[in-house]
């Protein structure tokens, strides 16, 4: 009858245990750190969509803001000045008679004149 040891395991017996408790041990290790790579996953995914709804908060501000301020530019530019039925246009011949009477060549009642006669 073979010898039957009782007490403490052998050699084989405790190398045995030894790599039962590494195993689970790395077992458990990985599973915790592959529970917490997918918890810090979520949470970046989620910081990442909150990041991505305020840049389109920030967006949609920013075009109604340049939407506005195209209506009150349209809505404060005054309509461009019509050419007169003969195809003269009175502001350029306007501001050439003021070139004139500022460069002395044209009298204060030659400019009224000249003026009045674009103008009529």
């Amino acid at each position: 009858m073979p010898f039957r040891r009782m007490g403490r395991p052998g050699l084989v017996g405790m190398a045995a245990r030894t790599a039962v408790v590494a195993g689970t041990a790395t077992a458990v290790s990985g599973s915790v750190q592959r529970h917490q790579q997918e918890k810090a996953q979520g949470q970046y995914e989620q910081q990442q969509y909150e990041a991505q709804q305020q840049q389109a908060q920030i967006d949609a501000a920013a075009q109604q803001a340049v939407a506005q301020q195209q209506a009150a530019a349209a809505a404060a530019a005054p309509p461009p000045a019509a050419p007169a039925a003969g195809g003269v246009d009175i502001v350029a011949e306007l501001q050439k008679l003021g070139a004139l009477k500022d460069q002395g060549i044209l009298t204060d009642a030659e400019f009224a004149a000249a003026k009045a006669k674009l103008l009529g």
